[in-house]
């Protein structure tokens, strides 16, 4: 189905001409058109969301996974856009060592964590999902790195564009400055539509793609734009936490992604970027499934592992488990979270290493950091930079 999704208004910049777009309120019109096959896909979507939020849900301790599920939804939605992290390069800099890759790439991976649990901790207290809420989000996003001059948690008072290097050569201009204030508030709007109006998947992909069209900050909005689609869920109660990191599908698909966007605003076909959404979250809810069932099963096959240690399995589970909760430590963190001895640790930390369990990265004599290898292996899936 055709639709017109804006206007395309005039703008000049340094004496060339260009044309900027202007995105029609959303829900879209004429409406969606659901055959058989988008309500099809709708449903496996919910149906695959609804094993992983089932899983999360009934795991015993689930600040396990979520820890990891949003660190590589941070690491991935920022390797879209250009940064070289590494998950090892993220958790290294959360330990306070140096990264293999400029510092501002790690921080910018970690002010999304901060942002998104910035917003979380903000929606659970009362908070609505507004325009302030996404500025708090977005200065935290920024803060520091090379987004700190562009303007963090404000809205931006210029023209700016997607690819070229001026508007008039760009692939695609947002709306002028001066049109922000209606875009934003028919999107805010749109924010609070009851889910019963609107099945949440259909809101989340919708309003995603109207962020993105606006673009309303200098920098970030590609970030806070898939940021978003989590806090939809989780505001909507389709997710009790945000264990869903669409950025890996958007990351290996990128010029689909691209596409699928354009179609929109070009040939209204939001329906096509629907089923590209949607096949997004039954494939990467299914992946995450599935990568939490082999976690489990590698933390049961090496407990069993530690049993043949007779007296020492005490001590040296204990550390075993601090590397099922984050498998880069240092033995000084290890004896602060468990207040054993220090030498303790470090017999138990040898004992792990001789399992084969651990291994020791720096090849320092001082200040030695741990990595559980089988577990960061299933957690770096698919995180390696582009």
């Amino acid at each position: 189905m055709k639709r017109v999704t804006g206007d395309y208004v005039p703008g000049s910049l340094a004496a060339s001409r260009y044309r900027a777009f202007v995105p029609h309120p959303l829900p879209p019109e004429p409406p969606l058109a659901f055959d058989t096959g988008l309500v099809a896909r709708l449903e496996r979507a919910n149906q695959a969301l609804g094993r992983l939020d089932g899983l999360t849900r009934m795991l015993p301790d689930p600040e396990l996974f979520l820890y990891h599920y949003v660190r590589k939804e941070a690491l991935l939605s920022s390797q879209i856009e250009g940064t070289q992290s590494s998950l090892s390069d993220l958790l290294m800099f959360e330990l306070h060592e140096l990264p293999g890759v400029p510092i501002d790439d790690v921080e910018e991976v970690s002010n999304y964590v901060a942002a998104l649990n910035h917003g979380l901790e903000r929606l659970r207290g009362g908070f609505p999902l507004s325009l302030r809420l996404l500025r708090e989000i977005h200065a935290i996003l920024l803060r520091g790195g090379r987004g700190a001059n562009k303007t963090p948690g404000e809205f931006r008072r210029t023209q700016n564009w997607i690819g070229g290097r001026s508007p008039a050569t760009a692939n695609f201009v947002p709306p002028p400055p001066e049109r922000l204030d209606e875009c934003l508030s028919a999107f805010e709007q749109f924010l609070h539509t009851p889910g019963e109006r609107m099945p949440p998947l259909i809101k989340a992909a919708l309003a995603h793609l109207q962020f993105e069209t606006i673009h309303p900050f200098n920098d970030g909005n590609g970030r806070l734009g898939r940021l978003l689609i989590a806090l939809i869920l989780c505001v909507e109660n389709v997710l009790a936490e945000p264990s869903l990191y669409l950025s890996l599908y958007f990351k290996t698909r990128r010029a689909q992604y691209y596409d699928q966007l354009d179609a929109v605003r070009r040939d209204g076909d939001w329906e096509a970027w629907l089923a590209f959404f949607l096949e997004g979250v039954e494939q990467t809810s299914t992946q995450a499934v599935d990568t939490a069932r082999r976690i489990l099963a590698l933390f049961d096959a090496d407990r069993l592992k530690l049993r043949g240690l007779g007296r020492r399995a005490g001590s040296a589970g204990q550390v075993f488990e601090q590397f099922a909760r984050r498998p880069l430590l240092t033995a000084p963190q290890i004896a602060r979270q468990l207040a054993l001895a220090p030498p303790t640790v470090r017999s138990a930390l040898m004992e792990l290493g001789k399992l084969g369990l651990i291994n020791e990265i720096t090849g320092q004599r001082r200040n030695r950091v741990w990595l559980y290898q089988g577990y960061y292996d299933l957690l770096s899936e698919g995180t390696a930079p582009l």
